[in-house]
């Protein structure tokens, strides 16, 4: 989340599902999400979209940020960055209001009871609906001990630092780190891990995920798929000084702050 002036002629576009490259699908399903805070300023986040169906099975799109960057959004809309692909193969940023409190300044988002997880329901443009990653791709509680996820190995992570974006069509802006903490498991003793690259405000509630491109330490055991291995929820800052360090919370709390929506 972050103050800045507002994006001069912004652009974000919607999105198809590139299931055989995570990188690419989690390009497409990550939006920015905004809100003015002064009349030169506005706050900024990150978010991302999950194909998380209902019990009954019909469909639903679910959006994931860190639970400050809404909390932090002070009015009852806020805005979130929709992308439109152009027939000449361009992209055009189309934001739209998302209303994010009742009338009565109510949070309209679920958050995770422990952990600075907030998802909630959005209504997503067609091509963003196709776009947002399957739930079975977000990790669970056995994922980092199965695939020998260790210090050293590289995550990718995506936002919008400082409220840029990787281009005037609003994309998001690929970052890498390496795992910065030990242990990793059981998550449960250790909800979040720490990764070694250096965030700025706007990062917060970006997804961060493994995939064969990231390199992984000698004599480990490559995963079979691609995987969410959780969001960014802070900077680590000692006595003010930013230490380019990120804390990652894992994704098993994404899966129980969904579940949430159904109780």
């Amino acid at each position: 989340m972050i103050e800045t002036p507002p994006a001069q002629d912004a652009a974000p576009p919607p999105i198809v599902a590139h299931l055989w490259d995570l990188t690419v699908g989690l390009i497409d399903a990550t939006v920015q999400l905004d809100q003015p805070s002064g009349p030169t300023t506005r706050t900024v986040g990150t978010g991302f979209l999950i194909q998380a169906p209902r019990p009954d099975g019909t469909p639903r799109v679910v959006l994931i940020t860190a639970a400050h960057v809404l909390e932090t959004m002070n009015e009852a809309e806020a805005r979130i960055g929709w992308r439109t692909a152009l027939g000449d193969g361009t992209w055009r940023f189309e934001p739209e209001p998302l209303t994010i409190r009742d009338p009565e300044g109510q949070p309209l988002w679920t958050q995770h009871p422990d952990r600075d997880v907030a998802v909630m329901e959005v209504q997503a443009p067609e091509a963003f609906a196709r776009a947002a990653i399957p739930l079975g791709w977000l990790a669970d509680e056995n994922a980092f001990d199965a695939w020998q996820v260790g210090p050293g190995d590289e995550l990718l992570s995506l936002g919008f630092p400082r409220g840029l974006s990787a281009n005037r069509a609003g994309f998001p802006i690929l970052r890498v780190g390496r795992v910065a903490s030990w242990p990793l498991s059981p998550v449960s003793a250790f909800p979040t891990f720490l990764l070694d690259f250096t965030v700025f405000p706007g990062n917060s509630g970006g997804p961060v995920f493994w995939t064969p491109s990231a390199r992984k330490r000698p004599g480990t055991t490559e995963p079979e798929t691609a995987f969410i291995a959780g969001l960014l929820s802070q900077e680590v800052r000692v006595n003010g000084e930013q230490l380019e360090i990120g804390v990652v919370t894992h994704a098993v709390y994404i899966r129980e702050a969904i579940a949430l929506l159904d109780k």
